[in-house]
Parts: structure tokens; sequence; C-alpha cells
């Protein structure tokens, strides 16, 4: 199967924060994976859409949190949807096919911030359990070490010295922002996401 991965979101918290806190933020991060509105779309205010690689997802959905908990009182619900795309439109949320489906049936179903629905059930089960022990990390980063988490992903060959002049921040900090962020932890959950998905496609 010629699977891809669509990604629909939404800010949470968004009413208690002035848009133009996060507007911004959030075009930008979703800029760096294409170009809207055919791969990715902001509707409703602050719901988005977006098409990754779909062994890409996991570290997609991980990016754009890290980029939107930056900002204090805020967070993001993603539903990561798996399958084909039977017709690309212009727009995305125009576009459809099973993985548009999926990413539809798994935010209307959310029991947390970030859950995954493929054509593989027992994959679903797997990868959503090791998901939900990630969030316990994730979900309760601090603004900084979402951004040190962001960075770090961003820049995985970089040693924690390199990290550490790249943020202006003294090596015992990153080292200590790492841990706290779950980031090696997390890398491993990504690692293992893009393993399983490469065997099923």
């Amino acid at each position: 199967m010629d699977v891809t991965a669509i990604l629909s979101g939404d800010i949470v918290n968004s009413r208690s924060v002035d848009a133009s806190e996060w507007v911004k933020t959030l075009k930008k991060t979703l800029n760096t994976f294409g170009k809207s509105p055919k791969t990715w779309e902001i509707y409703r205010g602050d719901s988005f859409q977006l098409e990754v690689d779909a062994k890409a997802a996991l570290h997609a959905a991980l990016f754009i949190k890290s980029e939107i908990k930056q900002h204090r009182e805020l967070d993001v619900r993603i539903a990561i949807g798996i399958g084909d795309k039977t017709y690309a439109a212009p727009k995305i949320t125009e576009s459809n096919g099973t993985a548009f489906e999926n990413s539809g049936d798994c935010f209307n179903t959310l029991k947390s911030t970030l859950e995954v629905k493929s054509p593989w059930a027992e994959l679903d089960n797997e990868i959503n359990m090791a998901i939900g022990l990630g969030l316990l990390t994730a979900d309760s980063w601090s603004a900084t070490n979402a951004f040190i988490f962001k960075t770090a992903l961003q820049n995985q060959d970089m040693s924690q010295l390199e990290l550490a002049k790249k943020i202006k921040k003294s090596q015992s900090n990153i080292s200590a922002g790492l841990k706290r962020s779950g980031y090696q932890e997390l890398m491993k959950l990504i690692r293992h996401f893009e393993y399983r998905i490469t065997e099923r496609c």
C-alpha cells in the first residue's frame, strides 16, 4: 500500500491566550513541512490539517507539540491517520482517502493529546500504548523543556556541548533539560514508530 499520514489537530486553551501569540508559531511550524493549502491548512480558527510521509508522522507531531508548548498554558491535540490518499485536491482539507478518514475518526475519539489510527489495529494498540507513556512526560513540558526538546530534535547530530553553545546555556542545563523532556525515550519511540511503519509499507 502506498501510504501517507494526515495529522488533524487543534490548539488546547487557544481562547485563553491572544491568537497573535500562537498563530504565527503554528504557521511557521507547519510551513516547515510544505506549502499551504496543498500540504497544510488552518481552519475554524484553531484547527489544522497536515500531510506528511507516514514514517515521519510521530516526529512531526512531537515537533509541533514542542513548538506550541513553548507558549505557556497552550498544548495541542493531534490525531495521526495513516492510509492512502485517493483524491489530491488543491486544498488538503478537500482531499480524501483512508488516511483522511482514519485521521478524522481518530480525532473524534481522542482520549489523550496524541493518538494514531492506521489500517492495522494491532499496530495502533502497540503504538498508542507507547505514546501514552511518552505523553506522561511530554504533556508536562515546561516552555523551556519544550524548547530544548525541539532544538535537539532539529539537531540530532549535535552533541550536548554543541547544543549548549547554540542555545547559549551551560552543558549541565542542557543535560538536565533533555532528561526532563524525556528526549532519549521519545527518540526511541520515534525510531520504533518509523521502523514499524516501514515494516508495513
